[in-house]
């Protein structure tokens, strides 16, 4: 395998079409695309300052790598590419790319990163800015996700999630056979027309939260300042706590410590289809609030 050291490249296609070579420490500076087209790429220690670095490419290990602010849209229509212990600051990096393994990865300005991508592992990745996260990709493992961004996962099938802390507003919208273990959760509207969406040993904030949901499944989860919950929802809920409000669910069952207020419309639901296993229910309403005198 061919070597380069330490180069500055510049203009645009630097390096295109290239096989079998190992980059280390370099710098690709102004020019687009100075790696598209190539295969079987080792990246080491090196600098991405301007945008489509790795388009079209199969085969790329990058290790101690930099994506700067410009090298936007950097990974694009790739398959089997390695990223370990980097820093991306770019936005709208891996898109319509396949086999991606992240690992160590802190992506600073996460807009619109990993769309429509398949087969992904994450592991102690961070994401900041992250609004619209991981959009309409299939078959992700992740461990260790910490996320800062709404809109994540939309439309998503096929995910497990462990040990991550996501902090994101309408996560998981019309996405398909998720689950999620030993993760905390905050945002409103979480999980909106989804499909098969499971929560194991969860923390969850959310107004009007895992609404519907045709088939939710939350076990040994505890809900904090969750109100509206359930609304129209298919669920079989464990929950360990206080739920302050459950809101005119659809069917199944739900455990719970304590419900602050039981909200049932009769003429919108049939109250018979869910079960409610609750010694402690503060009130029972036949309206919800807005549309009480």
């Amino acid at each position: 395998m061919e070597e380069i050291r330490q180069q500055l490249f510049t203009g645009e296609r630097a390096l295109f079409g290239s096989n079998n070579l190992k980059v280390t420490d370099c710098v690709f500076d102004h020019g687009e695309s100075p790696l598209k087209e190539s295969s079987n790429i080792e990246l080491k220690g090196s600098l991405f300052r301007y945008k489509y670095p790795l388009w079209y490419c199969n085969g790329v290990k990058a290790e101690d790598c930099t994506w700067f602010d410009m090298a936007r849209a950097g990974v694009w229509y790739t398959r089997d590419i390695e990223v370990t212990n980097a820093v991306i600051q770019a936005p709208k990096n891996f898109r319509r790319s396949t086999n991606i393994i992240l690992k160590n990865v802190a992506f600073t300005n996460a807009l619109e990163t990993v769309w429509s991508c398949s087969n992904v592992k994450m592991n102690n990745v961070s994401v900041a800015k992250g609004d619209y996260f991981a959009m309409n990709c299939s078959d992700l493992e992740i461990d260790g996700l910490t996320l800062d961004g709404n809109y994540s996962f939309d439309g998503v099938k096929r995910a497990v999630i462990r040990n991550s802390r996501l902090l994101t507003k309408d996560a998981f919208w019309n996405s398909e056979d998720i689950t999620v273990y030993d993760s905390f959760i905050s945002g409103e509207y979480l999980g909106w027309n989804s499909k098969n969406l499971t929560l194991v040993n969860c923390t969850i904030e959310s107004l009007q939260g895992m609404c519907y949901i045709d088939n939710l499944v939350m076990k040994n989860c505890k809900l904090i300042n969750t109100t509206l919950a359930f609304e129209y929802s298919n669920v079989n809920a464990e929950i360990t706590s206080k739920i302050d409000s459950v809101f005119n669910p659809g069917s199944g069952t739900i455990r719970a410590e304590q419900i602050g207020e039981l909200i049932i419309e009769k003429d919108k639901i049939d109250p018979s289809r869910t079960k409610i296993i609750c010694n402690d229910i503060k009130e029972q309403s036949d309206r919800p609030e807005w549309l009480r005198n």
